[in-house]
């Protein structure tokens, strides 16, 4: 552990994209806390250290991310000592590339040499140098973080990290590496710790997480769904989610842990892409459509009432009309809770940017719209649905409203009632009186707990 200094105090993160970068930037959070005692920020401005985890997924990542540094640079010239670091997925996919359009960045990192922030951190203070760090060690990270100083009542704990997939939309594999899963015991230990720090509901991430294979405490190799009976066994555990999931990794084994394991929240995210199974080809997904229902006809079987979302891209290209109906068919045959849709945009280094964006911009942005309208009818379908129900909701937060209090219900719902701020983080009983767009209202039932 470093020692602490008296000329840095506070810490600015900026995170973008996924869950998994929500947890990495908690744990640099808890690393700069270890090693200079910095307290978090709510502004740049009120920074000692900036840094910003980034997310190369979605379109027009870079601009977005040099154009929140040129903030920062007018920060860095009033308060030259000021230290900037970016790190992430733009950060391991720019390199030195980032300071040469910036020079004013000290330091860059990929998601996987954050462990090293400290010891950076110390050489530019001393040497006055600008530093890149975008090895791909063999997530040896995790060996290098410290407890995680979590208090809530959920949590993120990261089991695996990469992808050998290789899909050819997909910026991943090249930004993250390789699949690699953490030791069971290891899982478990940060599993414990977060627990033990007030959390009740843990989600357990990973780029492909159902692809989880981690030597266990038995020396031998583990498959995701004995990770999760053994997670399920953790004392004052409640709810237990995972995400993000690949339906090539969906095995009979984590199937029957959702028919068995109460514990196991009813809700998954699957990411299908598409309808056409020329286009799945195309895109290098390992399934076809016939593959991806019979998945989700198991699945319901084995845990009536799972609630289902997935992830479109439209306008991959040389999809059709034909190609798009096949996927709007898809959609309805299913009928998800809720999706996520996204007009294709090329992502640097990857197959699908040597081929000619074929699709024009006003036909995908039709195209989208038109499977928003009926992804948005089907969310609709799924919250009408509840109304009269009573859900066990794990209460998050203070909802916009004032005097409103917000939560989730097991199927990932989020709904919406009066309630006071000391409820966060129980589980109580609430019956669904409203339906909205994107989410639920409803009466909490113990009067007591008012």
């Amino acid at each position: 552990m470093l020692h602490r200094t008296d000329t840095l105090d506070t810490l600015y993160i900026k995170t973008y994209g996924c869950q998994m970068n929500e947890y990495d930037s908690s744990r640099m959070a808890d690393l700069m806390h270890e090693a200079y005692g910095l307290r978090l920020v709510g502004v740049p401005e009120d920074a000692d250290v900036i840094l910003m985890n980034t997310c190369s997924v979605r379109e027009k990542a870079e601009e977005k991310v040099y154009s929140e540094l040129g903030r920062y640079r007018l920060l860095k010239e009033q308060r030259p000592d000021m230290i900037i670091g970016v790190g992430g997925c733009v950060g391991q996919q720019e390199g030195e590339r980032i300071q040469q359009r910036a020079p004013y960045v000290d330091m860059v990192f990929g998601p996987q040499t954050y462990h090293k922030l400290p010891e950076m951190v110390k050489r530019i203070r001393r040497e006055r140098v600008r530093l890149t760090e975008i090895d791909m060690p063999e997530i040896e990270k995790f060996d290098h973080l410290p407890k995680a100083a979590h208090s809530g009542h959920s949590a993120f704990v990261t089991i695996m990290e990469g992808c050998d997939k290789f899909c050819t939309f997909c910026v991943v594999p090249y930004t993250r590496g390789p699949e690699l899963s953490r030791p069971v015991v290891d899982v478990l230990r940060e599993c414990r710790e977060v627990l033990a720090g007030g959390a009740v509901e843990l989600t357990l991430l990973g780029q492909n997480v159902n692809g989880f294979l981690g030597i266990g405490p038995d020396g031998e190799e583990w498959d995701f769904s004995m990770l999760l009976y053994a997670v399920a066994e953790l004392d004052g555990l409640k709810r237990l989610r995972f995400t993000t999931s690949h339906p090539m990794e969906v095995n009979d084994g984590l199937i029957t842990a959702f028919a068995e394991l109460d514990i196991l929240m009813p809700y998954l995210h699957l990411p299908v892409q598409s309808g056409s199974d020329r286009l799945l080809k195309a895109m290098h997904r390992g399934h076809d459509r016939a593959h991806y229902l019979h998945l989700i006809e198991q699945l319901r079987e084995a845990r009536p009432g799972l609630a289902l979302s997935s992830d479109f891209i439209v306008g991959f290209p040389g999809e059709t009309e034909t190609d798009f109906g096949q996927t709007l068919d898809l959609v309805r045959e299913v009928g998800f809770d809720s999706a996520f849709c996204f007009n294709y945009s090329p992502r640097p280094g990857t197959p699908a940017a040597k081929v000619a964006d074929s699709v024009p911009k006003e036909v995908k942005d039709e195209r989208l719209q038109a499977l928003l309208a009926v992804t948005r009818e089907l969310t609709k379908k799924s919250h009408q649905a509840c109304i009269g129900r009573t859900e066990t909701l794990l209460v998050e937060r203070e909802s916009r409203s004032e005097g409103d209090m917000q939560g989730r219900t097991p199927d990932f719902k989020i709904v919406h009632f009066k309630g006071k701020k000391r409820l966060t983080g129980q589980l109580l009983p609430i019956c669904i009186s409203e339906a909205y767009g994107q989410s639920l209202r409803g009466d909490l039932m113990l009067t007591e707990h008012g």
